[in-house]
């Protein structure tokens, strides 16, 4: 069986102003002195993906800078969507550019902004996902383990192990999938110990979920039909794309799928939501703080420091906050206040966005 990618790489980031813009989001940022996140993903399928088969969907405003990061991919193998339409549509797109090729191929499905430092482990079960996609009637997911009882991630509710004596790795049948819960049903679910977190990681064999889709999303499944028909696949894109009706692949698919499975993931992940998430791999400079560049304090803890000019940062009388320079923009925000910054950025000239 012949395998394929899509990364998914659209996403805004304004979590991360000011380094974070429109143009050049958190996936295309190096937040940690390891290369980019995208860069990161697409060196993480070396090995289980031919770079030939591997697609990128961004958008007109990152197209630039995607394909600069991603040159070694084949021009037409990166894809900007002209319109957004949540990651049903965006997947649905990926499933018919692997279709047009290969309609028997089975392919996997990864965000373009996780970390995941442990690319061996990633390796290793991804390609055994692949390789169960191949020859299993099943929607495939990878989850996360829940290390504390986050609400703002998405739960998969897990039931009895898959019975295959040719897989290392554990995987489960799926009962259902759960919306972000409250923090007191999160601590249930970590409890139970049969949940994962969602991680918006998929693998497939191409011709199962587009029958599921025709079952079960068939506007999805009818516009796979004419993308992989398609003679002018960019002028089809650039017509019918929009039309779509925006909702996410668990709501249009995943949800309502006659069988998916879970692995649980044996490598570390973090979504990298916040400069809080940042903070925890800068370096340590004392008393709490964390700083990718120069930094002394005095009487300051607990604060997180990034600087893109490598200035020299003083800290004098304050704890628990977030300071970003950039040179054009200045951010200065309260740790408890991390998930507000997205909200400033609206009130923000055009120039800074």
């Amino acid at each position: 069986m012949e395998h394929y990618a899509l990364i998914l790489a659209g996403g805004s980031g304004t979590r991360f102003w000011p380094l974070s813009r429109n143009a050049k989001p958190k996936q295309l940022l190096d937040l940690f002195g390891q290369g980019t996140m995208l860069r990161q993903a697409i060196a993480r399928l070396k090995g289980i993906v031919p770079a030939e088969n591997i697609f990128i969907l961004t958008n007109h405003l990152q197209e630039a800078e995607v394909r600069r990061q991603a040159a070694e991919l084949p021009a037409q193998n990166i894809v900007a969507e002209p319109a957004r339409r949540d990651t049903a549509p965006a997947v649905a797109l990926g499933v018919g550019l692997v279709a047009a090729r290969n309609p028997q191929a089975s392919m996997i499905v990864i965000p373009s902004d996780s970390l995941i430092t442990d690319t061996p482990a990633f390796q290793s079960l991804a390609g055994e996902a692949l390789d169960l996609a191949d020859r299993e009637q099943a929607l495939i997911t990878i989850g996360i383990k829940p290390t504390w009882p986050c609400p703002g991630y998405g739960y998969i509710e897990r039931a009895g192990k898959l019975q295959d004596p040719t897989l290392t790795h554990n995987c489960y049948e799926v009962v259902r999938f759960r919306e972000k819960p409250d923090t007191a049903t999160a601590q249930q679910y970590l409890q139970s110990g049969n949940f994962s977190w969602n991680a918006g990681m998929f693998i497939w064999n191409v011709a199962h979920v587009r029958a599921q889709l025709d079952a079960h999303a068939p506007e999805l499944a009818g516009f796979i039909d004419r993308l992989a028909a398609a003679a002018d696949t960019p002028r089809f894109i650039t017509r019918e794309f929009p039309a779509l009706t925006p909702i996410s692949i668990d709501f249009a698919l995943l949800e309502k799928a006659d069988r998916v499975l879970n692995f649980e993931a044996t490598f570390d992940w973090d979504d990298v939501g916040s400069w809080i998430s940042v903070g925890k791999y800068l370096p340590d400079k004392g008393e709490a703080n964390v700083a990718n560049g120069p930094l002394e304090s005095v009487s300051a803890s607990n604060n997180i420091v990034f600087t893109d000019s490598g200035k020299q940062v003083a800290l004098v009388g304050v704890d628990d906050l977030i300071v970003v320079d950039t040179g054009d923009a200045l951010l200065v925000a309260r740790r408890s206040q991390a998930d507000a910054i997205k909200n400033v950025v609206a009130k923000l000239p055009e120039n800074l966005l």
